[in-house]
């Protein structure tokens, strides 16, 4: 999911001008599928995720799948599989990260899915912790939580993850107070189901809290350590959060997105660089008595009509093959317009939105997702990336820029619109660049400074060979963030070549190999994938025509974009040591 997803997710997604017709009509929607599909009852599968592709678009083929309903049937599982020596990978209910984490090596793998680890095991109102199983729901956890008067504090602004998922990934909310927007920082304990030696029985379940130096790989393992069956978070007392937008011109959003993040609790910025538009969160907590029962219902997460989804997606397909850059740019503009007119979805009483401040209950405000609400044909209204329908189809590029060097990187993109003003309308389609807070994580693969995290969402032909519009101004803010600025993926999102040599930037990357190393010796819940992203085998991108393309590598050669469509490898225009695919006009 885009913001996520997703946090990512995101999570942004396409609006466009029609988006009133989705405000103003009640309708349901359909929740995605199971991303795994198999032939005869559990076994010859296949797995993706909610988008329907991988970035390298493979297909991720299975041998059998497993749903442990208790931690005994997974410890069974995961000694049935080290004992036949069987590659192994956790998946989710809905399958958002955009990487294929869940792909195991080969056709012979096993998927464990965590579908049914979905139980709330224990929440202690005394202590503020809630236990819960991996494939509780961000959603679930929320509202059970809210019942006891607890909420949790920072989260992703979707609430269709689980919270193993989450964590593996590293999905945040945006804060850089208390310990920070991570939700993987907020674990106290958890237990996970690892391989082990035959006098061990196979499999062993280690319990780890914060006294176990372990925590700091299994709290965000990329799945590669074993399976989480249990986790315990901090919660707090339930408490209100008062939230206004404003809008503003970005003429000095280096200058003041330090200072704003430092001053207001959940804060985050959406940017709009071809309108030179900035819209600030203006979000803080209040005292519990102020009267107010606002409501969150973000519109791109609303269920959408599946008809209207299919216009929207052809509109942009001829956008994009007729070079129809005034089209995207008026499209961008009533979407931003239409979105700060109905405050991105708040409402001060659940209903209607009459005006800021929106005062509510941090349940009720801190995550949403109701197109993930059933109903039991797709054809009619579902999620806008749901690929059973003809809707958003979309690359994700999203970095974490140290809060040291954020202004810089603003102003490289400030001048990138300066010399193509109309270069970045097909991003504002998207709700334009969401912009949230992260603070140092005690993660091995976590945050290594506080940052600023960049969430870019943009078109994504169905033709991997057919490039896009301004497809050298969204590589070159790639490659600025990620290689000049020395960015950190996120990673349950991006294309290949935002983990090229990705690693290296993780001063504990050793610490994590070595648990890596002690918990799975044998590589079983690895893959090639995870290995290179790792460091561990050769770089994640692949070489061949049309490869920068699609992101799986930066281009050397013209090749590598697609010279038959006018596109040629070229430097970029601000960071010279970029190598992007510009479209010339060639006689």
């Amino acid at each position: 999911m885009p913001l996520l997803c997703l946090e990512r997710m995101s999570n942004k997604h396409l609006i466009r001008s029609s988006v009133v017709f989705v405000l103003f009509t009640v309708v349901a929607s359909t929740p995605p599928e199971d991303p795994i599909r198999c032939s005869s009852g559990n076994t010859s599968c296949t797995i993706t995720n909610s988008y329907g592709s991988f970035p390298d678009r493979s297909i991720c083929r299975v041998a059998q799948v497993f749903y442990p309903t208790t931690e005994q049937e997974l410890v069974i599982v995961v000694a049935s599989a080290t004992r036949n020596k069987t590659k192994m990978k956790v998946a989710t209910r809905y399958s958002h990260s955009i990487p294929k984490l869940v792909c195991p090596e080969g056709q012979d793998g096993w998927l464990i899915s965590t579908k049914y680890l979905n139980k709330i095991v224990k929440i202690d109102v005394a202590a503020m912790t809630m236990t819960v199983e991996s494939g509780v729901t961000l959603k679930q956890l929320i509202n059970e939580a809210a019942k006891a008067g607890l909420a949790l504090p920072y989260a992703p602004y979707w609430w269709g993850l689980t919270i193993g998922g989450l964590m593996g990934t590293g999905a945040h909310g945006s804060t850089l107070w208390n310990v920070g927007s991570s939700v993987h920082d907020y674990v106290l304990n958890l237990r996970i189901v690892t391989p082990a030696a035959p006098q061990d029985g196979y499999a062993k379940v280690h319990t780890l809290n914060q006294q176990h130096q372990d925590l700091n790989a299994a709290k965000l393992s990329l799945g590669v350590l074993g399976v989480i069956s249990q986790i315990t978070l901090k919660v707090e007392a339930m408490f209100k959060r008062s939230i206004r937008y404003v809008s503003k011109n970005d003429s000095d959003l280096g200058d003041q997105v330090g200072g704003f993040g430092h001053a207001h609790e959940f804060a985050d910025i959406t940017w709009y660089p071809s309108q030179r538009k900035v819209v600030y969160r203006v979000d803080d907590r209040v005292p519990i008595d102020t009267v107010g029962n606002g409501l969150y219902d973000f519109i791109p997460f609303r269920p959408t009509p599946s008809p209207e989804l299919a216009i929207l997606r052809t509109t942009e397909d001829i956008q994009e093959s007729t070079r129809d850059t005034n089209g995207k740019c008026i499209g961008s503009r009533t979407t931003m317009n239409t979105l700060l007119i109905t405050a991105y979805g708040l409402t001060n009483n659940g209903i209607i939105f009459t005006g800021y401040p929106v005062i509510g209950f941090q349940n009720r405000l801190q995550a949403s997702g109701t197109c993930l609400d059933s109903l039991p044909d797709a054809r009619i209204t579902t999620c806008a990336w749901d690929s059973r329908v003809k809707g958003e189809f979309f690359h994700q590029t999203t970095f974490s820029i140290g809060l040291s060097v954020v202004k810089n990187f603003i102003e490289d993109v400030q001048e990138l619109v300066q010399l193509e003003p109309k270069g970045l309308c097909g991003v504002e389609l998207y709700n334009g660049i969401l912009m949230r807070y992260v603070k140092t994580s005690s993660a091995y693969l976590g945050k290594q400074e506080d940052a600023v995290d960049f969430d870019i969402t943009y078109y994504r032909s169905k033709d991997p060979m057919t490039p896009r519009l301004y497809e050298d101004i969204l590589e070159e803010i790639e490659q600025i963030g990620i290689f000049k600025y020395g960015g950190l993926p996120h990673w349950g999102k991006n294309r290949n070549l935002a983990f090229q040599g990705a690693i290296s930037k993780y001063k504990n990357a050793n610490n994590f190999l070595e648990v890596k190393d002690r918990y799975d010796p044998q590589g079983l819940f690895s893959s090639t994938w995870t290995d290179q992203m790792l460091g561990l085998k050769s770089e994640v991108t692949i070489l061949k025509h049309g490869c920068a393309l699609e992101g799986l590598c930066i281009c050397s050669q013209d090749t590598h974009c697609n010279p038959s469509k006018g596109y040629y490898c070229r430097p970029g225009k601000v960071y010279k040591e970029a190598r992007v695919c510009t479209h010339l006009k060639v006689h």
